[in-house]
């Protein structure tokens, strides 16, 4: 009796935010399931050198070193990723700023604001429109069936409950969510699923400040019905999924995981 599996053979997928954290679970998982697949990284070029490495090389894992703040950002790595693979087949949105210190709207300035939408929303639009359109090219050329393609957005708990003192990230990330639901009904019958995943608290770099303050690691456990906070290839598996047939009547969903967190759709 043979396993089930998720084989992703003779795909290529663009994972953003690739070098660290949910994004390197990420780049590793995809690569374990056979697709070939190109990364960004901002400033740790070591980090993802060494991740090229580990997963069979240039060949097979392309690391670009592209900042994503603007929508020509996400399309000059969308152009990198054909350039080098010929073509693009899945595109996981991994990428964002989280600001650590608190700010209230009444303090918060401007500056980070537009930061913050800048690289979670602004670079988001490039990246789909350029990913897309080269989707449809394929799947018009190939005469592809439908499901051959898919989009997945990494939101937020915080895009979907709000969260206090970080408003700007909370409505990037709730944004996200709206544009799935939209661009899954938009793309569904052109052959490209879009779907999101909601994590909660995973152990990253950009989550150690609060995970390490006892005070804060104690409140941020405590909503956490399984009282721990996620590795992140525990996000990159259902990340993984929705883009294997077996995932192959969802569109437009939001998948939480969150150990319980936010028990909402």
């Amino acid at each position: 009796m043979s396993g089930v599996s998720l084989s992703l053979v003779g795909k290529v997928a663009l994972i953003t935010g690739g070098s660290r954290g949910i994004g390197a679970a990420s780049v590793r998982l995809f690569r374990e399931a056979g697709a070939r697949v190109a990364f960004n990284y901002k400033s740790r070029q070591d980090a993802a050198e060494t991740l090229v490495r580990e997963c069979g090389g240039p060949e097979l894992c392309l690391a670009v070193a592209q900042e994503l703040g603007s929508p020509e950002d996400g399309r000059a790595l969308v152009r990198r990723a054909v350039e080098t693979f010929g073509r693009l087949d899945i595109l996981v949105v991994n990428h964002g700023i989280w600001p650590p210190a608190n700010a209230s709207i009444a303090t918060m300035a401007e500056e980070q604001w537009r930061s913050t939408m800048a690289i979670n929303l602004d670079s988001v639009f490039g990246l789909v429109q350029a990913a897309t359109a080269q989707m449809l090219k394929q799947n018009s050329s190939e005469g592809a069936p439908h499901g051959q393609c898919h989009i997945v957005l990494v939101s937020s708990t915080a895009g979907q409950r709000g969260e206090a003192f970080h408003a700007d990230y909370a409505a990037s990330k709730g944004a996200l969510i709206s544009m799935t639901k939209g661009l899954a009904t938009e793309l569904a019958p052109q052959g490209i699923q879009v779907n999101c995943v909601a994590p909660g608290w995973v152990r990253t770099d950009m989550s150690a400040p609060a995970l390490d303050d006892p005070k804060s690691r104690d409140w941020v456990l405590g909503a956490i019905p399984l009282r721990r906070v996620a590795d992140p290839r525990e996000i990159a598996g259902p990340i993984l999924f929705l883009c294997t047939p077996l995932a192959g009547f969802m569109t437009g969903e939001i998948v939480n995981v969150n150990g319980g967190a936010v028990l909402i759709g």
